[in-house]
């Protein structure tokens, strides 16, 4: 899902993707300020490739 916005005059470019990882119980999941977000896993190893993956996409770094 990516939701940027096209370049013409009266828009706004979207800010630059900030990804990061972020843990709720047992589980991992990976969130762009873009508002793609990645599924929730166990493995968090996973779940930071798939961030990574997102972020070099869109020439971007990610952030923990």
């Amino acid at each position: 899902m990516h939701s940027e916005l096209p370049t013409v005059p009266g828009t706004t470019p979207m800010p630059e993707h900030r990804v990061a990882v972020s843990e709720r119980g047992s589980f991992a999941f990976a969130a762009c300020s873009c508002g793609w977000y990645s599924a929730a896993r166990r493995s968090r190893d996973l779940a930071r490739r798939e961030a990574a993956d997102h972020a070099a996409e869109y020439g971007s770094e990610p952030t923990d």
